[in-house]
């Protein structure tokens, strides 16, 4: 399972990267891996407006849906459209294929999240 050292991570097999007050967010490659061949994403509108642990987006695959949460307080600056057209993306690279792009509203949220060891750590007692 790949893991990304420059990521934060959930629980829920969410990344972020952040970028100044920006951040992406995509799927880890261990929730991916997990849902098999991703056929759907459905995206947020830009300038939506998430709390944390709210569900922005979701994915189904050919064995599941899994929702898919906002790890900090955030709004939507952009959406990867490409996903739109080609879910499967986030089966090829799901740490180059993003969902979304945020403005992050209290950065201080990022304390809670996992670096790149909490979370192999994580991953080796699920």
């Amino acid at each position: 399972m790949k893991v990304l050292k420059d990521l934060f991570y959930t629980e829920d097999h969410e990344w972020l990267k952040v970028e100044g007050d920006e951040a992406y967010i995509g799927l880890a490659d261990f929730a991916q891996d997990a849902l098999g061949d991703i056929v759907y994403v459905e995206l947020p509108e830009v300038d939506d407006e998430f709390e944390k642990e709210e569900a922005f987006s979701a994915v189904e695959s050919v064995k599941a849906a899994a929702d898919v949460y906002m790890p900090v307080d955030g709004v939507i600056v952009e959406i990867n459209e490409d996903l739109m057209d080609d879910p499967a993306l986030l089966n090829e690279d799901p740490y180059e294929n993003w969902i979304v792009k945020i403005e992050i509203k209290d950065k201080s949220q990022l304390d809670e999240l996992m670096t790149a060891e909490d979370y192999e750590k994580f991953l080796e007692e699920a």
